[in-house]
C-alpha cells in the first residue's frame, strides 16, 4: 500500500470572504467578523484590505477602529459558516472521497492514491489554488504524510520561528535575572536561542514522501497545533522550532509537559494514528423515469407515478424515514422542466396518501410537446417510526382504529394544503394564562400535534367572540353604569355579573394593557345582548369603561 498522502486546505479569510461573496461591493473596503467573547467584541474573521491596515485576528473591534476609521464590521453568523464549509467539502470531493472538515476554517483530503488522476501533487494543489481563486476565495495548502505535517505546512510554512519576550517583558524581570542573563554567552547555556531567519523562496508547502521531519523541523513550535501558553513556555526554554523538539528525550517532555506534547508530535510525525473521518452524506431519496415517447395526457402521467411513486416510498421505508414534502419534475421535449410540490400534514411513506395528493395538481402541469423523463424526490423527510399493536384481539383493533383516524385527519390537511397550503390550516391550543387575548395559541395544523384531552374550562366565563377593547360611554367611576352608549346604540343594563379583576402581566410591557387593572362584568342587556365590559383603573392611560366580546 503506498504512504498516505494527506492534503489540508485552509481558508484563513472564511469568515469575511463568505460575506464578500454575497455583497461583491466589499471586495473593496475593510471587513471584520466580530463576535461577543468575555463581555468584549473582537475580531474573528478579516479579509485582505482589513489585514493590509494592520488588523489581527483577536483584536478588540475598539482598536481595530481606532487603527482603519472606515472598518465595516459583521456579526458572526458561525451557522452559516458551518453551511458554506460543508458546501466547500462537496466541492472537495473532486479531489477524493475521503474529506473531512477542521477547526471550523479549513478541510482535510486524503489523496491516497489520487493524485496521479491529475498528474501529479503539484498540478492537483494548482488545481485547488485556480478553484478557490475563481470562487473568491483565498486559501493556503499543505501536502505531507500525516495529517499534523499538512496542518503545519499550510499555516506555518515559510514563518520564522522567533521569540514571544517583548522589550517590556525583559524590562519588568528582577535585576538579578537580568544580570545572569547578560553573562550566557551561548543559547545552549540558558540564553535566548538564535533568531531563525527564512526564506519563502525556499520553503514549499508540499513535504515529499518520507520526508516529514525535514520539513517540519524549522517551522516554529505552534506548528505542532499546541496552546499558547505551551508555546510560549517552551519559547522560555529556548525551544522555539519542530526540530528543538525532535531531539529532546521524550520522557522529560512528556514528564515536564504532560503527554500531550508527545502525542502532537508522534501524530506529525506518524508514529500516533490520526484518520480522516469524513462526514457521512445526507440521504437522498429521488427517482426517475425515462419514457420511450414523449406523453402528455394527465392519465399517462398518474400511470407513470404509479410506477415511481412505490420505489421512491420503499427507499423511505428502507431508511425508517417518511416525507414531509414530495416534488414532481417533469421534463419536456424542448428541455423545460414543470415542477409541482405536495406537503403532507405528517411524515409518510405510504403510496396511496401521498398518490391523491399528486393527483389533485397534476393538471397544472403544461406538458407543452411532450413530457419524455419525470423525476420524482422527497425534498424533506422526518424519521417515522412503525407501530406494532400487542395484546389482545379487541386491544388491537381499538389501536388500529384510533390510528386510521388519526390519519384520515392528517389525510384530510394533506388534501387541502394542496389548494390552500399548509401553513394557511391553522389550529387553536390552550395557553396558561389569565390575559385573555392569551388563554390560546394559533398554531400551524400540519407542525404540531393536536390536544390531548378536553380543552381546559376558565375559572369564569369567556365570550365567544373577542375584539379589541371598544370604549363605552358611561361614566368614569368604578360602578356599573344603568345606561351606556356603544357602538352608537343606547343600551339598559338587565343584568349584571361581576366583577372579576384581571392584572396585566408586570414583567412585559404589553401595549393593549397600558389602561392598567381590568374589573370584567358579564353584562345582560334589554335587548337581549350579552356583553363582556370591563373598567380600566388606569395606568398610562385615562380610566373609563370598554367592551371586549360578545357571549352570543
Amino acid at each position: 500500500m503506498p504512504n498516505r498522502r494527506i492534503l489540508s486546505i485552509w481558508f484563513p479569510r472564511l469568515g469575511a470572504e463568505r460575506l464578500i461573496r454575497r455583497q461583491p461591493v466589499l471586495a473593496d473596503q475593510p471587513v471584520a467578523v466580530v463576535e461577543e467573547q468575555q463581555n468584549m467584541q473582537v475580531i474573528t474573521a478579516l479579509n485582505g484590505v482589513a489585514q493590509a491596515d494592520g488588523l489581527q485576528i483577536g483584536q478588540p473591534v475598539r482598536d481595530a477602529h481606532a487603527m482603519c476609521p472606515g472598518l465595516l464590521t459583521f456579526p458572526r453568523a458561525a451557522q452559516e459558516e458551518k453551511r458554506f464549509l460543508e458546501a466547500l467539502q462537496r466541492w472537495a470531493g473532486k479531489f477524493s472521497p475521503w474529506v473531512a472538515p477542521e477547526d471550523g476554517d479549513a478541510l482535510v483530503v486524503d489523496l491516497t492514491g489520487c493524485a496521479h488522476l491529475f498528474g501529479g501533487e503539484p498540478e492537483l494543489m494548482q488545481v485547488v489554488q485556480d478553484d478557490c481563486t475563481d470562487l473568491g476565495l483565498s486559501v493556503l495548502l499543505g501536502l505531507a504524510d500525516t495529517r499534523g505535517a499538512a496542518w503545519a505546512l499550510a499555516r506555518y510554512a515559510g514563518k520564522a520561528a522567533g521569540s514571544d519576550r517583548s522589550g517590556d517583558a525583559i524590562d519588568q524581570e528582577a535585576r538579578a535575572t537580568r544580570s545572569r542573563a547578560g553573562r550566557r554567552r551561548h543559547w545552549t547555556k540558558g540564553g535566548a536561542a538564535p533568531a531563525v531567519t527564512m526564506q519563502p523562496s525556499d520553503i514549499t508547502r508540499i513535504a515529499p514522501p518520507g520526508q516529514t521531519y525535514g520539513a517540519l523541523s524549522p517551522l516554529p513550535i505552534a506548528a505542532l497545533r499546541l496552546d499558547a501558553d505551551m508555546t510560549a513556555q517552551l519559547g522560555r526554554l529556548g525551544l522555539r522550532r519542530v526540530g528543538d523538539l525532535l531531539g529532546q528525550p521524550r520522557a522529560g517532555l512528556a514528564r515536564r509537559f504532560g503527554r500531550g506534547l508527545v502525542m502532537r508530535l508522534d501524530q506529525a510525525m506518524g508514529s500516533a494514528p490520526e484518520p480522516v473521518s469524513p462526514a457521512k452524506p445526507p440521504d437522498h431519496f429521488a427517482v426517475r423515469m425515462t419514457l420511450p415517447d414523449p406523453i402528455g395526457l394527465a392519465e399517462d402521467m398518474m400511470a407513470a407515478i404509479d410506477r415511481t411513486l412505490p420505489r421512491l416510498c420503499k427507499m423511505l421505508e428502507d431508511k425508517g424515514k417518511g416525507a414531509r414534502r414530495v416534488m414532481l419534475q417533469a421534463y419536456r421535449s424542448d428541455h423545460a422542466v414543470e415542477i409541482i410540490e405536495v406537503g403532507l400534514a405528517r411524515p409518510n411513506h405510504d403510496p396511496h396518501r401521498i398518490r391523491p395528493l399528486l393527483e389533485m395538481k397534476i393538471e397544472e402541469i403544461d406538458a407543452g410537446f411532450g413530457i419524455d423523463m419525470i423525476r420524482m424526490l422527497a425534498t424533506q423527510v422526518e424519521p417515522i417510526h412503525d407501530v406494532m399493536t400487542v395484546g389482545h384481539r379487541e386491544a388491537g383493533a381499538a389501536v388500529q382504529a384510533r390510528l386510521n383516524n388519526a390519519n384520515a385527519m392528517d389525510d384530510l390537511i394533506g388534501r387541502l394544503g394542496a389548494r390552500v397550503g399548509l401553513d394557511s390550516i391553522r389550529r387553536f391550543e390552550p395557553a396558561d394564562s389569565h390575559i385573555p387575548e392569551k388563554s390560546h395559541k394559533i398554531m400551524s395544523a400540519a407542525w404540531s400535534k393536536p390536544h390531548e384531552g378536553p380543552w381546559p374550562d376558565p375559572t369564569n366565563p369567556r365570550p365567544l367572540l373577542l375584539w379589541h377593547p371598544e370604549p363605552v360611554h358611561a361614566p368614569a367611576t368604578p360602578k356599573m353604569p344603568d345606561t351606556f352608549r356603544w357602538r352608537g346604540m343606547d343600551l339598559t343594563r338587565h343584568r349584571a355579573i361581576g366583577p372579576e379583576r384581571i392584572a396585566p402581566e408586570w414583567w412585559l410591557d404589553d401595549p393593549n394593557w397600558r389602561s392598567g387593572t381590568r374589573d370584567y362584568w358579564v353584562t345582560d342587556t334589554t335587548d337581549g345582548q350579552r356583553l363582556w365590559l370591563f373598567y380600566a383603573h388606569g395606568g398610562a392611560m385615562s380610566p373609563g369603561w370598554f367592551c371586549h366580546g360578545s357571549f352570543a
